[in-house]
């Protein structure tokens, strides 16, 4: 429940009372002993999901930029008509489950620590993310996500465009952008620092560990998951609904990528870099643009923000800021679009290639487990380098198949004209049989 208080002026209280009485809302009200004169206190508790409604329409009765009106929760109420306006307005069909804009805004805002606790939190997280990618270790991975603030950013700016309130908007984008860019710093630094103090042999071929090669290689999938990611966000701050676990979606869209990126720099492998990177990129623009969408579809307007918030329609064309953001992330997808769609294209070529070379009578006994593609920009930063792609395959115990990296590696190239190198790694699989005279007894007996 919401407890609301608001000030109004002594003519407009029978209004006021009217309206909370066509709700069947309990309320009292309160003489004003501040300098306000002719005013009164109005207090009320009502469901979340009416609390737009109820204010629009006190807003109609009067709207004044001098207005006072608090929102609070409210552990428990006990009044007489409470059970009815839950059945109304919670249960019932009454409302959506959207909050008050109000809320969501301050909950976003809320959401974003200190700036020098998001980050610290935004380095010591880069720094976990990048000891588990090393490590190839998926629980270590999961825990820099808990950790990590990069959802209360995410959200400010996605409220910030939809209510047009512009200071929220660049503080949000500008906070998330400082802390990827220390986040990708840290990683770099910590990984510079294990290669060439021999924690980590220095020969080490980055791509080959699973948690780091599944983080170069942007594809629809990936994107999915970012986009999920901000619309969920999205949808639990509208309704209520703690963020907490909606913020480890979001760090799992970006943490993991920027350590990536890192570890590419430190390692001097371009392609790992710049594959994470582009994979970032692409995250960031896909939670803001859906939980943009969301907030948007859930009703949120600037007409409905308060007159308290920053620097909301006003002087500039309504929408500008939004306007302006939505060009420079069209002209990221369309920069980036045509990489990713390479990507996605080589992808599903190296799984025909695969799947079509394991058809044949000679891999019978073969199945297919995965197939996976480093991420290569085509360009001079990439001159030199080749198309690695990884199949993992499951064989029979003890049966060699030494030919199956260049029949896979020869039909990819056909295919795509592109030089491949195609690393098979095999896991062994022993399968039992039930003897023939046991299921004859087992039958028997039954």
């Amino acid at each position: 429940m919401r407890l609301i208080r608001t000030l109004v002026s002594v003519d407009a209280v029978s209004d006021v009372e009217a309206v909370l009485d066509g709700y069947d809302i309990d309320h009292v009200v309160v003489s004003e002993a501040s300098d306000r004169k002719a005013s009164v206190l109005v207090e009320f508790p009502v469901p979340p999901q009416a609390v737009e409604t109820v204010l629009d329409e006190l807003r109609e009765i009067e709207a004044s930029e001098d207005a006072y009106t608090v929102v609070t929760s409210a552990e428990s109420v006990f009044a007489p008509h409470v059970d009815e306006l839950e059945a109304r307005f919670v249960t019932g069909t009454e409302e959506d489950d959207a909050i008050a804009t109000e809320e969501v805004r301050a909950t976003a805002l809320d959401l974003t620590p200190s700036p020098a606790t998001y980050y610290s939190m935004t380095a010591l997280s880069a720094l976990v993310a990048t000891a588990g990618l090393l490590l190839d270790s998926p629980a270590v991975v999961v825990g820099s996500m808990v950790i990590a603030p990069f959802v209360g950013s995410a959200l400010t700016a996605s409220v910030g465009t939809v209510l047009d309130e512009r200071d929220m908007l660049w503080e949000g984008l500008k906070t998330q952008l400082l802390g990827l860019v220390l986040a990708i710093a840290a990683a770099t630094a910590f990984s510079a620092g294990l290669r060439y103090a021999t924690v980590i042999p220095p020969a080490l071929d980055v791509t080959t560990t699973q948690q780091i090669a599944s983080r170069i290689s942007p594809g629809l999938l990936s994107l999915v998951v970012g986009a999920c990611a901000g619309a969920a966000g999205a949808f639990g701050l509208a309704t209520g609904v703690s963020v907490a676990l909606v913020g480890v979606m979001v760090a799992a869209a970006l943490v993991p990528a920027a350590a990536a990126v890192g570890i590419g720099i430190a390692w001097n492998v371009p392609g790992v870099a710049l594959g994470a990177f582009l994979l970032l990129v692409l995250n960031v623009v896909a939670i803001h643009l859906s939980a943009a969408a969301v907030l948007w579809y859930l009703g949120y307007r600037p007409d409905r923000s308060t007159a308290g918030g920053d620097t909301a329609v006003g002087s500039t064309p309504r929408y500008a800021s939004a306007a302006i953001l939505g060009v420079v992330l069209a002209a990221t997808l369309l920069a980036s679009g045509g990489l990713v769609g390479a990507q996605i294209g080589f992808e599903r070529q190296a799984n025909d290639a695969a799947g079509d070379a394991l058809d044949a009578e000679a891999y019978a006994d073969l199945e297919l487990v995965s197939v996976s593609s480093a991420f290569r920009l085509r360009g001079p930063i990439a001159s030199g380098d080749v198309q690695r792609v990884t199949v993992v395959v499951a064989r029979p115990a003890d049966q060699p198949y030494p030919a199956l990296s260049r029949t896979i590696a020869d039909r990819l190239e056909r295919d795509t004209d592109r030089e491949v190198a195609v690393t098979v790694e095999f896991v062994e699989r022993q399968t039992t049989t039930p003897e023939p005279s046991t299921a004859v007894d087992s039958a028997g007996s039954g």
